[in-house]
């Protein structure tokens, strides 16, 4: 089995063609990211995607962005489901990953929604990963390995940084069996390092920020080791470092706490020298 790494494009203002050639550069395959609604944008996405040769993982948000529009209901999220899969699909993405549902549901709407959702993808023939995000209906380990176990089915996104934020702590050392529960079901991996008081530690490469780092790593191998084991050939990841609130800024300046493109690049990197060869 060997990693596969795809560029996020959340955050990103540069022309298309400047970004995948970054990523080109960088060992990156591919993107992850919502198709461009507008069209000339989604011609030139789609352009761009084919003059690389790069593959695409689709984005999927159901009402909203990374937060779902307030009072949305399961039904409201399966129709933005259903829409922006089928507006994706012709596109050829190599599968889909989406922030799916709303962590103010009942569990039993989590379950009626998840199931739905599924069955659609089923219908289409396609992957889906649903996130483990925080404000989604996977915001909590224990919520998603109740979930997992109503819903055998289901694959799923792994991200584990939003559950230490959720938590307030690195929360997978206490829960092997949620760990090895997810690595049954991991489709895809975001490899963002969260933290006790974040997702998003302000600079991976920092040894202030070793323990996280360290942390996440063993994770990811679980996950890696899980993968294997179900056949798979290889191991899709996007490093998703990014802006909107998860990058520090300095207060006096509004100037952002480092590269984004950098920190994404160094966590591929310290993927690579884990995984590469295995």
């Amino acid at each position: 089995m060997k990693p596969v790494f795809f560029r996020t494009l959340w955050g990103n203002t540069a022309p298309f063609a400047q970004v995948a050639r970054e990523a080109a550069d960088a060992g990156f395959s591919g993107l992850e990211g919502p198709i461009p609604t507008d069209p000339f944008k989604r011609s030139e996405f789609l352009d761009t995607l084919l003059a690389n040769q790069m593959e695409w993982i689709a984005e999927i948000s159901t009402t909203g962005f990374a937060v779902p529009d307030p009072g949305s209901t399961p039904q409201q999220h399966l129709d933005a489901f259903e829409r922006i899969l089928a507006d994706s699909f012709g596109a050829n993405p190599r599968f889909f990953t989406s922030m799916a549902g709303s962590d103010l549901w009942e569990f039993a709407e989590s379950v009626w929604f998840l199931e739905k959702a599924h069955a659609i993808a089923m219908r289409y023939g396609v992957r889906v990963g649903f996130e483990t995000h925080r404000s989604r209906s996977l915001f909590h380990p224990i919520v998603t390995k109740n979930l997992l176990s109503e819903l055998p089915q289901l694959e799923i996104t792994v991200d584990f940084s939003h559950w230490c934020n959720v938590c307030e702590r690195l929360v997978l050392d206490e829960l092997p069996e949620v760990l090895a529960l997810c690595a049954r079901h991991v489709l895809h991996i975001q490899p963002r390092i969260g933290y006790d008081q974040g997702a998003q530690v302000p600079d991976p490469r920092s040894a202030r920020y070793r323990t996280p780092v360290e942390a996440h790593l063993r994770w990811w191998e679980a996950l890696w080791a899980g993968q294997a084991e179900r056949g798979f050939a290889e191991s899709t990841m996007t490093p998703e470092f990014g802006p909107d609130g998860y990058q520090q800024i300095f207060a006096a300046t509004d100037f952002p706490h480092g590269d984004l493109w950098d920190f994404n690049r160094h966590v591929a990197e310290l993927l690579r020298a884990r995984f590469v060869g295995r």
